[in-house]
């Protein structure tokens, strides 16, 4: 019996793949379905006035459509590319408002492209045979009235974009389209890995830098850690404090033993800036993890403020495990559990550290360290 189909896990696995082919796809569908939504309004429009005044206004619609889908695939390519490169390279640190700001003044450049491809292509498609075409071009006062429509089309419509956006960025690739459904307004049971990152020595260093220099510390931290989500098929699930917590579904979080190499990613990653941390703050980012999975539920919870929350066990028990790396002087806890499903003990260094009793917990559970890649 063929898998059942996991529309976000494939969709997060082709953004992590393309994940420039990803974003600039999603812009030029929105856009083309944007462009072919007011493709058929004007063309029903016209056919309307066309009726209503008993004019012979020659308006087909599979040009409008074909207009409105080729002005959507380059709006989109063009805004798409421009707005992922811009992001992964100026936006990153700059205030909201100038990010709305230039983004609205690459739409309206972009929207006066779309105007004049329109203006000139599509004169005998939407114009009544009865007036001449040169009165058209002479008379600006109707183009000048579409061109204000065009314009609030636009920035509109880049403002929807920009939720999509923030939404993709927010719960990762793939979330959007089941939130729509409504996946997540009742409870259902999925099984995940669940992993807790916490900061080591975080009083030491806070004390040290002061609480704005601190956040300035974690914010770096994370952004760091958020560098490696992806390669390895990881999502962010909260930010509490100096502790991050990630997750995976079981399949991509155990493909390539994607939740465990994950770790030492973000250590290599932090020795690559390691000048960097040391100039600005005096310290070096070391993280301590607690390692799990079984079965929780996923459902949306709030209103004011929503969000998609993880109910269950293993999710408690991922932290006490977290909880517990300094009593045994390890930086990188796991449960047994997980050991026995899987094969990591064949691809890493780990040390069985037998049953201990977890606190908060009412049954002793099986812990292990993982110290290092085994070298084949």
């Amino acid at each position: 019996m063929s898998a059942k189909f996991d529309y976000t896990s494939s969709a997060r696995r082709f953004a992590i793949k393309y994940p420039v082919w990803s974003y600039v796809g999603i812009q030029i569908s929105f856009w083309v379905i944007a462009n072919c939504l007011m493709g058929l309004v004007i063309h029903f429009h016209s056919v309307f006035i066309g009726e209503v005044f008993n004019l012979p206004i020659q308006s087909r619609m599979k040009p409008v459509l074909l207009l409105s889908t080729f002005l959507g695939i380059l709006y989109g390519a063009v805004l798409g590319t421009t707005d992922y490169y811009l992001d992964k390279r100026y936006f990153k640190k700059m205030p909201l408002g100038k990010i709305f700001l230039l983004k609205a003044l690459i739409s309206l450049s972009m929207s006066l492209v779309v105007f004049s491809i329109l203006s000139t292509v599509s004169i005998d498609w939407n114009i009544p045979s009865l007036i001449p075409s040169k009165t058209i071009f002479t008379n600006l006062k109707p183009w000048k009235y579409l061109f204000y429509l065009f314009v609030a089309f636009y920035l509109l419509m880049t403002l929807l974009i920009g939720f999509i956006n923030q939404v993709n960025k927010k719960y990762g690739p793939g979330v959007l389209v089941p939130l729509i459904l409504g996946k997540y307004r009742n409870p259902i049971e999925e099984e995940r890995i669940f992993m807790f990152m916490d900061l080591k020595s975080s009083t030491t260093i806070a004390e040290t830098l002061g609480h704005i220099k601190y956040s300035s510390f974690i914010r770096d931290s994370f952004w760091d850690i958020n560098q490696v989500l992806s390669p390895f098929n990881a999502e962010v699930y909260q930010y509490v404090g100096d502790e991050i917590v990630v997750s995976w579904k079981t399949n991509d979080g155990l493909r390539n033993d994607s939740c465990v190499l994950f770790f030492f990613a973000c250590e290599k990653q932090f020795l690559n800036r390691v000048d960097y941390y040391k100039d600005n703050y005096g310290f070096f980012p070391e993280f301590k993890a607690g390692l799990h999975m079984g079965k929780v539920t996923a459902v949306e919870i709030g209103d004011i403020k929503r969000d998609i929350a993880y109910h269950g066990d293993a999710i408690n028990t991922t932290a006490r495990i977290q909880s517990v790396c300094n009593t045994y002087n390890k930086k990188f806890l796991v449960s047994q559990y997980l050991l026995d499903q899987t094969d990591l003990k064949n691809h890493f260094i780990t040390e069985s550290l037998g049953m201990i009793q977890l606190k908060g917990k009412l049954t002793q559970i099986g812990i292990a360290s993982i110290d290092g890649i085994m070298i084949e």
